[in-house]
């Protein structure tokens, strides 16, 4: 009976032992399966990436990276730039300012040597230097004297003597304004009083600062209307607004006339139209354009009968062409030649034409 109760102890041991080992089997198993599916998952999946790559989608050119186009602020910034690299010179006023150190600061106008005076470090030569490198130089200049401890240093250009920009042609004020910050061309052109009545609408802008670059843009007649064209201005720049061209209408019309136009397109028929119409007594069959060329003045007829019947197309005319309508009759033939058309352009009003 003993003997019997042993051998079934016994038995439940081994089973309890075999029962262990083959779960034990089985997790182990079970993890390795788990580890080489998490392994494969891995390789399928990219690798991590900064979150400012992430974001950048898969069909983004310029190797991966989004292609951003560029705002004003963009535009900005570069103005800012081209601003910061103006260089100062003798006459210019600046403000000065340390951080934490009130009582340094200061305004203060460049001299004729182009130095400044600033407290407890004398003289400093700032001319030929752009704001930053001036900066820098006082930022050392009151560390290297013991003044300042880590100086912080802020220049500000209150007026600048020789880095206004001119502005020069038919504006009410020619002259030389302040071009410090961000400034646009609309800004200069109000500053100068506006156009006159003569003015031109093709402004030409000379870039100082750009080797002698010359931007030309045609502004609208009422410049409300687009602001494309309303570039930025920088200092050194200089912009020149042309008279605008004149076309002359003389002979047998209601108003001999000059016609300023300032879009630079007009035609026989609306010259004729601004200057009065035709008389009764005029020759239409003998009408002629008369343009300066490079190898003299020429005449160009002009069959304004059949244009006013529809039977021609309209002739564009150029910036100082004359166009001349006879009188009829032979009587007053003597008196029509060249020279006395291009006389009677002489002291007859001018005014704009905007057809």
């Amino acid at each position: 009976m003993q003997l019997h109760r042993f051998r079934f102890v016994r038995s439940g041991s081994l089973f309890v032992i075999f029962l262990a080992l083959a779960c034990s089997a089985r997790l182990e198993l079970r993890a390795q399966n788990t580890g080489q599916s998490t392994a494969e998952a891995a390789g399928k999946l990219p690798a991590a990436q900064p979150l400012s790559d992430a974001a950048v989608p898969e069909s983004a050119g310029n190797n991966g990276r989004a292609i951003v186009a560029k705002t004003d602020s963009d535009n900005f910034s570069a103005s800012a730039a081209d601003a910061s690299s103006v260089k100062l010179a003798p006459g210019d006023l600046i403000e000065l300012s340390v951080y934490n150190v009130p009582e340094l600061s200061t305004k203060a106008r460049v001299g004729n040597l182009g130095e400044v005076y600033l407290p407890l470090i004398d003289y400093v030569r700032v001319a030929d230097l752009t704001v930053d490198q001036a900066q820098v130089l006082i930022e050392k200049r009151l560390e290297d004297g013991g003044f300042v401890h880590n100086a912080h240093v802020t220049i500000t250009v209150d007026e600048s003597s020789s880095q206004g920009v001119t502005i020069l042609g038919e504006v009410a004020k020619p002259g030389i304004y302040p071009g410090l910050g961000e400034r646009r061309l609309y800004d200069f052109i109000s500053a100068a009083g506006g156009f006159t009545a003569a003015a031109g609408r093709k402004i030409s802008v000379i870039r100082d600062h750009g080797h002698g670059a010359t931007i030309t843009v045609e502004l609208p007649r009422n410049l409300a209307d687009d602001l494309k064209d309303n570039v930025s201005v920088f200092p050194g720049d200089t912009i020149t607004v042309p008279r605008a061209p004149i076309i002359y209408v003389v002979g047998d019309v209601g108003h001999p006339t000059g016609l300023l136009v300032d879009n630079g397109s007009l035609t026989v028929l609306q010259a004729i139209a601004l200057a009065g119409g035709t008389n009764r007594t005029a020759k239409m069959g003998a009408a002629r354009i008369i343009r300066k060329g490079p190898t003299g003045m020429t005449e160009t007829k002009v069959p304004l009968k059949r244009m006013l019947e529809a039977k021609a197309p309209d002739i564009p005319l150029q910036a100082d062409d004359i166009l001349f309508i006879p009188l009829s009759g032979a009587r007053v033939a003597a008196s029509q030649g060249l020279q006395a058309v291009v006389t009677a352009t002489t002291g007859i009003a001018i005014i704009a034409a905007h057809p």
